[in-house]
């Protein structure tokens, strides 16, 4: 498997830059640019399968050295025994915000799945995912993260933390199975709850514990831990305080795959098994069930009190990769195509897809309720969309003529009605559909 990485890593990297020849109303300027972005989005939530949804390879692209923050460990993580998979220390990125945004805080935490045994988990903490000994010591900041007002019009100049991601169960975990190879000690810390903990920690004392406004947010495994910890994250600071949550690409769905298998379902009850996530969950629905289906979004928002925000594509490139066409299904090859582009399903495959986008529809029902909720669902062939360029621009997807940060921050700042659906596939000329078919 460590021999396939870097080969698998590269021809992901070449098809992603070979995307951008597809589509005709980029400028030149703009396709390098989607093009490295995409590099790096789909190097932290491109998948390599063993047999589950599990790992991620993390980018060492070359980043404009003008615009790099650097990795922060945190410093009270010893003590409180708060470390990532390997053992070794979490940490964060931090641009300290100015003017009118000194006394405000954006929080993004960043994605790359779960891991769900002894042996993925292995594998993962030899990576940036599971140890911040090989996170890489400075990032650049975009999407919501960006201090350019252009690109963030409403969030630009607020203090702003990247939290990176070491302990494979959305920061939801416990100790009860660590697991000790009875030789070197404990092999691995599951101890997620407390890395969030030290965190909000740390970032209250070097200053948030003023916020006058703040919003979590994280997209796909780090969207699923805003929600998990969003009313905690709440209750942490001043109660005067303006606090909301944003999740981005998070909204997983417990779906049949192809093969009538619930892939997803039996995938997190083994992740919420091994990290003994029950203690993190709503109370109210490990009560009634099985902590791993309460480790399904439309099981937390339901629990969720404070106002929160979702942004999902209606066709979810993981999704349809991982919990509609897993790689354990016998259909998988039939399918090829249409999973690295959907341009290229057939008839029939965009029938099944219409399904499972319904689907997503009718488990937002309930939430779209809720008159201090938000929600952008876009028809694109995409995955995370908030830490991007694709946030806000002249070419990022728009719906009613607006971009993703303009309907966030109608919301956040309860500017107008921020609940917007997407028509169908292929209905909107602005998304930019991924396509990992060129060669």
């Amino acid at each position: 498997m460590d021999k396939l990485l870097p080969k698998m890593a590269y021809l992901n990297l070449q098809s992603l830059t070979t995307v951008s020849s597809s589509v005709n109303k980029f400028t030149k300027k703009n396709l390098v640019l989607t093009a490295f972005v995409l590099a790096l989005i789909f190097f932290s939530f491109s998948f390599l399968f063993d047999s589950s949804p599990n790992i991620a390879i993390s980018p060492t692209l070359p980043l404009p050295s003008d615009d790099l923050v650097p990795l922060t460990l945190l410093h009270n993580a010893q003590n409180m025994g708060a470390f990532c998979l390997d053992g070794s220390l979490p940490g964060y990125h931090f641009r300290h915000g100015f003017g009118s945004g000194s006394n405000n805080w954006v929080l993004h935490i960043e994605g790359g799945g779960w891991c769900d045994s002894i042996t993925s988990c292995s594998f993962r903490k030899t990576t940036a995912l599971g140890s911040s000994n090989h996170m890489e010591r400075q990032v650049r900041f975009s999407g919501v993260l960006s201090h350019d007002p252009a690109q963030n019009p409403d969030f630009f100049n607020w203090n702003k933390v990247k939290i990176r991601y070491c302990d494979g169960a959305s920061f939801a975990g416990h100790s009860n199975n660590e697991f000790d190879n009875g030789r070197n000690g404990t092999n691995l810390f599951f101890r997620g709850q407390l890395i969030w903990e030290a965190l909000m920690n740390e970032l209250l004392e070097i200053g948030m514990t003023n916020a006058e406004q703040a919003l979590l947010s994280g997209c796909s495994a780090g969207g699923l831990a805003t929600m998990i910890h969003c009313d905690d994250f709440r209750a942490k600071l001043p109660n005067a305080a303006a606090v909301k949550c944003l999740a981005d690409a998070s909204f997983f769905l417990n779906e049949k795959d192809i093969s009538g298998t619930r892939t997803m379902q039996l995938f997190y009850q083994n992740v919420a098994n091994l990290h003994s996530v029950a203690k993190t969950m709503p109370t109210d629905c490990v009560a009634k069930m099985d902590p791993g289906l309460c480790f399904f979004p439309q099981k937390i928002v339901r629990s969720i009190k404070t106002p929160i925000f979702l942004v999902n594509p209606a066709y979810d490139f993981w999704q349809i990769r991982n919990v509609l066409v897993p790689a354990k299904s016998s259909l998988v090859g039939d399918w090829r195509n249409c999973t690295l582009s959907i341009q290229k399903c057939t008839p029939r495959q965009m029938d099944v897809l219409q399904g499972f986008r319904k689907s997503l529809l009718n488990q937002l029902h309930e939430f779209e309720k809720n008159e201090e909720r938000g929600m952008f669902v876009n028809s694109c062939f995409a995955h995370c969309q908030t830490w991007m360029e694709t946030w806000h621009g002249l070419n990022s997807p728009k719906l009613q003529n607006k971009t993703i940060a303009e309907t966030v921050g109608d919301w956040y700042f309860n500017r107008k009605h921020a609940k917007r659906v997407d028509c169908e596939f292929p209905c909107n000329p602005s998304c930019f559909n991924l396509d990992f078919s060129r060669p």
